[in-house]
């Protein structure tokens, strides 16, 4: 059996939804519903035995999600129930925790940096990713005031995903961790393939963080490799996961071969560690036909 209740939205800021909602079994009983319908008043189909509905706001920071208790309300009750504007006017305070950074409003950002590259005359065949970049740890300041002193700087910290591609091939998501040390059987996992991603290990040596495992998981050449995004306005696309194949290959191993090519590394994991990028190397060889 089912029963019909009404959600109605009574306060939030004015950077919440559209909303998905759905059961305490996390089964969807509705997608891309406006905060102005909520207010208003949504009806959804439930079953009887459900006590519990979430209401998750989509595109915003954090994918904020609220777990709300059925219960029970007159007619009157429900046309009682005002929305009120929680926005509140402030200035944001960059650096008060000074161990913290791309943390905004209490959601990690994601740190965004895209190296682009053009070859010489003939195509040339990526083989592997160089980066001197120095990743940093500050520690707390007793004054609560930065200081460029506290610091140390570590090794096994790095960008946590990493997307190559030119004009027709893509390596899709790639998930990079840390090289596992003295442990064979850990560093034999790797590459690790699930249906929307890559993970492969990075090790740091001389200073250069590096990185290979890499070729064009592309599909259909016909169809585009990103798709737009109003997620945040760090990110203007996403890896089009619908043209990508991450299945594991033992051939069909296409390698990525052009004139030109751009690196985007991007950190969204974690807010506790400072990148500075110096330089970029990519590792080619001339193709010829």
């Amino acid at each position: 059996m089912a029963k019909t209740i009404i959600i109605k939205l009574t306060s939030a800021g004015r950077r919440t939804g559209p909303f998905q909602i759905l059961d305490d079994r996390g089964n969807v009983l509705a997608n891309d519903v406006s905060k102005q319908n909520i207010i208003d008043g949504f009806t959804v189909s439930v079953a009887d035995e459900t006590k519990v509905i979430v209401i998750k706001s989509l595109y915003t920071c954090c994918n904020t999600s609220i777990n709300v208790s059925i219960g029970t309300a007159t007619k009157e009750e429900l046309a009682a129930q005002q929305f009120k504007d929680t926005n509140t006017a402030s200035l944001w305070r960059h650096l008060t925790n000074t161990t913290i950074y791309n943390k905004y409003y209490g959601c990690t950002n994601p740190y965004i940096i895209e190296y682009s590259f053009a070859f010489r005359y003939q195509d040339e065949i990526l083989q592997n990713i160089k980066d001197y970049t120095k990743v940093y740890q500050y520690l707390p300041s007793e004054y609560g005031v930065f200081d460029d002193n506290l610091k140390v700087e570590i090794d096994n910290q790095y960008f946590d995903k990493s997307i190559l591609y030119n004009g027709q091939q893509s390596s899709g998501v790639l998930k990079l961790v840390p090289k596992p040390i003295n442990n064979l059987s850990d560093y034999m996992k790797y590459p690790i393939y699930s249906v929307d991603s890559k993970t492969i290990t990075f090790t740091k040596s001389d200073n250069f963080y590096q990185y290979n495992t890499f070729w064009s998981l592309v599909r259909d050449k016909s169809k585009p490799l990103f798709i737009s995004t109003c997620e945040s306005l760090s990110i203007d696309k996403v890896v089009n996961q619908s043209n990508m194949d991450y299945s594991k290959r033992s051939f069909k191993k296409e390698p990525l071969r052009a004139k030109e090519l751009k690196v985007r590394h991007i950190l969204d994991s974690r807010s506790d560690v400072h990148l500075v990028s110096q330089f970029f190397v990519t590792a080619n060889q001339i193709s010829y036909k």
